[in-house]
C-alpha cells in the first residue's frame, strides 16, 4: 500500500495561537486603566453565565513573561492578541496612559525575544466606557476615536510589530451588542444595529488610513465567517440562506473589499436600514493587506417567517459532533468558506485568525497532561481542511487556534474551555492539553504530523 504523500505548508506559513485582552489579562483597572463597556456588563447582575467577570481570569497581565515562554516551549512562530483600549487610552481619547502602552511594548519585546511575531488586534469588543457614554459604535464620529487610538499603537510599535488588525469580527459587537443585547453594550435595537456595523466598518477604514500615512508593515481585518446551507433547495429555505449569508458574512466583507453593502441588507432590516453616503463607503473600502478569517462552524438555514429579524432559523445536524455551545463540526465548511473568499473576492491574502473547539474538560487536573481527543481531533480535520483549500489555489499565509488558554468567553464566563492549555481558575494553575502537545508537533514538522 503507498502511503499518501505527508501535508507539508510552506516554510514561511505563520502558526500561532490567538486571545483578547479583555479575556485573558485580568487586572482591567490597573496601573491607570480605563474600564471597558465588558467591565461594566460583566459587573451587571445576570448578563454574564454564573456572574463571572473578567477581573482576573488568565492574569495574563502579571503573568505574561512566563506564558510567552510557554508559547516558545510550543513552538509558536506568532502570537494574535489584542489591545485594551482603555489602558492605552483611559477615556478613549486624548491622554495616553504610559504605564498601558509600556505593558504592550514589554509584551512585543519578550515576544520577539523568543521568535514569535506579534499579530496586533486593536479592537476586540472592549470598547472604553468613557466613549459608550458618549454613544459607543453609535455616534457618528468614533470613526475619528479610534483612528487616534490607532495612531497611537502604530507610532508606538510598528517598528516591532508586522501584522495589524483592525476590528476582530465586527458582526458580533454589532449583532450581539446591538441588535440581540446578549453582549455588551447590552442594547437591542434594529435601528441601532446597522449604525453601529457601519461606524464599525467607517472606523476599520479610518485606522487603514491612518496606518498608510505612517505604518510600513501589514494591517487587515478579521471577520468571522460562517457559511451558510439551505435545508432544501427551496425557493423559500434559498432566499433564508442569502439573507442569512448576506447578513453575517458579506455585511463586512463586502464594504471593504467591493465597497458596498449586499442588496440582501434592504430585507433584512427594513425600514431600519439607512442610506448611507457614498463619502462613507469611500473610506470603508481602504486597500488591505490581508484578511483574518476567524471559522467555527456552519449554519444550515430554514426559512422561518416567524424568527426575527432574519425570518430563517438553524436546522441542527444530529449526525454530527457538536461543541459544548451546540456548533456543529464542520471541516468541510472551511474549505467551502475559503475557496468561496478565493473566488467572490479575488483570493486575497487570508489568514486563519481564529479555529478551535469548545468541549468539556475537568475545572481541576490531576496529573502533567490533560487528554482532550475531541479537540485534537478537531484541529487535525480544519488544519487539514486549511492545507486542502491551499492545494487548490486559495492563498492562505497562516493558522491561529483559538485560543492558547481556557479564559473567559464573554456572556458564557468561565463555562466553556476552548483552551490547548488548561487553566485552573482557583489557583491560574496552566496544564498543557493533548491538543497542545499534537499543536507543537504539527507546528515542528510543518504540517507532516497531521497524517501520522
Amino acid at each position: 500500500m503507498i502511503k499518501p504523500a505527508p501535508i507539508l505548508f510552506p516554510k514561511d506559513f505563520l502558526w500561532g495561537c490567538a486571545t483578547s485582552a479583555y479575556q485573558i489579562e485580568g487586572s482591567p483597572l490597573a496601573d491607570g486603566a480605563g474600564p471597558s463597556v465588558w467591565h461594566r456588563f460583566s459587573h451587571t447582575p445576570g448578563r454574564v453565565q454564573d456572574g463571572d467577570t473578567g477581573d482576573v481570569t488568565c492574569d495574563h497581565y502579571r503573568r505574561w513573561e512566563s506564558d510567552v515562554d510557554l508559547m516558545h516551549s510550543l513552538g509558536l512562530n506568532s502570537y494574535r492578541f489584542s489591545i485594551a483600549w482603555g489602558r492605552v487610552l483611559p477615556d478613549g481619547v486624548g491622554r495616553i496612559n504610559a504605564a498601558g502602552l509600556d505593558f504592550y511594548e514589554r509584551l512585543v519585546d519578550r515576544l520577539l525575544s523568543r521568535g514569535i511575531q506579534p499579530m496586533v488586534t486593536l479592537f476586540h469588543w472592549d470598547l472604553p466606557a468613557a466613549l459608550d457614554d458618549r454613544g459607543g459604535w453609535l455616534n457618528r464620529d468614533i470613526p475619528h476615536w479610534f483612528a487616534e487610538y490607532a495612531d497611537v499603537m502604530f507610532r508606538r510599535l510598528d517598528d516591532r510589530v508586522n501584522y495589524w488588525t483592525t476590528l476582530n469580527e465586527p458582526w458580533v459587537v454589532a449583532d450581539g451588542g446591538y441588535m440581540h443585547g446578549v453582549l455588551a453594550p447590552g442594547h437591542r435595537n434594529i435601528f441601532e444595529a446597522p449604525r453601529a456595523a457601519h461606524h464599525l466598518m467607517m472606523a476599520h477604514g479610518a485606522a487603514v488610513q491612518a496606518y498608510r500615512a505612517t505604518g510600513r508593515n501589514k494591517i487587515g481585518l478579521v471577520v468571522n465567517i460562517e457559511p451558510k446551507y439551505p435545508a432544501s433547495q427551496s425557493d423559500a429555505d434559498c432566499a433564508a440562506t442569502r439573507r442569512a449569508e448576506a447578513y453575517m458574512n458579506r455585511h463586512y466583507l463586502e464594504p471593504a473589499l467591493l465597497g458596498s453593502y449586499p442588496e440582501e441588507l434592504h430585507e433584512v432590516f427594513g425600514d431600519a436600514w439607512p442610506q448611507w453616503p457614498a463619502a462613507d463607503l469611500r473610506l470603508i473600502k481602504q486597500p488591505l493587506d490581508y484578511i483574518g478569517v476567524n471559522y467555527y462552524t456552519r449554519a444550515v438555514v430554514r426559512s422561518d417567517p416567524t424568527a426575527w429579524p432574519l425570518k430563517s432559523t438553524t436546522v441542527k445536524q444530529k449526525q454530527h459532533t457538536h461543541m459544548e455551545t451546540g456548533w456543529e463540526v464542520y471541516p468541510q465548511g472551511l474549505v467551502d468558506t475559503l475557496l468561496w473568499i478565493k473566488d467572490k473576492y479575488g483570493n486575497p491574502p487570508v489568514y486563519i485568525t481564529e479555529n478551535g473547539a469548545c468541549f468539556f474538560d475537568p475545572p481541576q487536573v490531576e496529573g502533567p497532561v490533560l487528554e482532550d481527543p475531541l479537540r485534537v481531533d478537531y484541529l487535525r480535520k480544519h488544519i487539514t481542511a486549511v492545507h486542502t483549500a491551499m492545494q487548490r489555489g486559495a492563498d492562505i499565509r497562516g493558522y491561529f487556534a483559538w485560543s492558547l488558554f481556557d479564559n473567559f468567553e464573554w456572556a458564557f464566563g468561565f463555562s466553556k474551555r476552548f483552551g490547548i492549555v488548561h487553566m485552573n481558575y482557583e489557583t491560574l494553575k496552566r496544564t498543557l492539553k493533548s491538543s497542545a502537545h499534537f499543536y507543537s508537533k504539527v507546528i515542528a514538522s510543518n504540517g507532516a504530523a497531521l497524517s501520522e
